[in-house]
């Protein structure tokens, strides 16, 4: 079954008005300047490993912040917020020695969305607010080997990958998220496994959820990291019939336009985008404020690109409030009724007919 209420609000919304979903939670939570005894809170004290940098366990020891953080993005306008999950499965979280919380941590995080997302909703009844389960790529490429004197290796396979994925999601909808996002996709490969394991974790709770699907194109090949195009990248994913295919990291507003404008004209799905503030300095900082990167993704909604639309790294509250009022000018994007036809992808796309 779908859990009916929020699916049809997400529906509700999406037809009405372009969706902003929220900006960056690592710029934020560098923002609080936090240490490792904030990292390890009272519970991991005496944990063996050093946790500082890993910003997914703050769900656990720095709960407040967390929540604080999704309700400023609401505050600033967003219909949508990621949970704080990106690296929290079993894979990234095997760095810290910290795999055994995958499944706690997203239930946790969730929650934390949810109550947040809960408490803007009744503040504001015409306009719900909705929680995104953020699956990020993991620390490993199935697609690639990390060495290049041995291209065959693999450090992970699909069904590692699976696995990690299925415990995430399970925790995510048993948290309360209303929406999974695939997101930051750099290696195709993996993204089907987190589709995969998606399907399979409806299947165990008996439930469907909107899936979110977002790439990421790694520079101005305008290819992501395992080599195909955006429209290659569409076709290989549409068999999940997302809410959504987008993009989002990587680039910023103005290098990322030409591969958000050919995602509209192939898919038949809505198109969300979320791109850094600029691209980082010398010292890795983002420059762009709020009204800058605005600007420059106007065009965007002027142009009806775009059905869900934010900001990844080095966005703040600021840029999504910036955003989300030039967002209200505009009207989404129409998804286009597009013919039958056979439509394959290996790094290429191949329409046939």
């Amino acid at each position: 079954m779908r859990r009916k209420a929020s699916w049809a609000a997400l529906e509700k919304a999406a037809a009405a008005r372009i969706l902003v979903i929220d900006g960056a939670m690592g710029t934020m939570i560098q923002k609080h300047k936090l240490g490792e005894e904030h990292y390890r809170g009272e519970r991991f004290q005496d944990h063996s490993k050093d946790v500082k940098g890993n910003n997914d366990l703050l769900v656990l020891t720095q709960p407040a912040i967390i929540e604080q953080i999704h309700s400023e993005y609401f505050e600033a306008g967003a219909d949508i917020i990621e949970t704080n999950t990106f690296n929290a499965q079993r894979i990234s979280l095997a760095d810290y020695h910290m795999e055994e919380l995958a499944y706690e941590m997203n239930v946790a995080a969730a929650k934390l969305a949810r109550s947040a997302a809960d408490e803007w909703s009744a503040k504001t009844p015409n306009k719900s607010r909705f929680v995104a389960g953020a699956v990020g790529p993991t620390n490993r490429t199935a697609s690639l080997s990390p060495d290049v004197n041995n291209p065959g290796y693999r450090n992970v396979n699909f069904d590692e990958l699976r696995e990690a994925y299925k415990e995430q999601v399970l925790g995510l909808i048993d948290g309360g998220a209303d929406i999974i996002l695939i997101e930051t996709i750099f290696d195709t490969l993996n993204a089907k496994a987190a589709g995969f394991a998606t399907l399979e974790a409806f299947e165990e709770r008996d439930l469907e959820l909107p899936i979110m699907i977002s790439g990421t194109i790694t520079d101005r090949s305008g290819r992501t990291l395992s080599g195909q195009t955006s429209e290659a990248f569409w076709y290989s994913m549409r068999h999940l019939r997302p809410f959504s295919i987008g993009l989002n990291c990587a680039l910023g507003a103005e290098l990322m336009r030409p591969y958000v404008a050919e995602l509209s004209q192939v898919a038949d799905v809505r198109i969300s985008a979320y791109p850094n503030a600029g691209l980082p300095n010398a010292m890795g900082e983002y420059d762009e404020d709020g009204e800058e990167m605005s600007c420059k993704i106007e065009p965007w909604l002027a142009d009806g690109l775009i059905n869900i639309i934010g900001g990844c790294c080095g966005s703040t509250p600021d840029h999504i409030a910036h955003i989300a009022a030039h967002a209200r000018k505009y009207k989404p994007r129409e998804t286009p009724k597009l013919p039958p036809r056979l439509r394959l992808s290996g790094l290429e796309p191949f329409v046939h007919g």
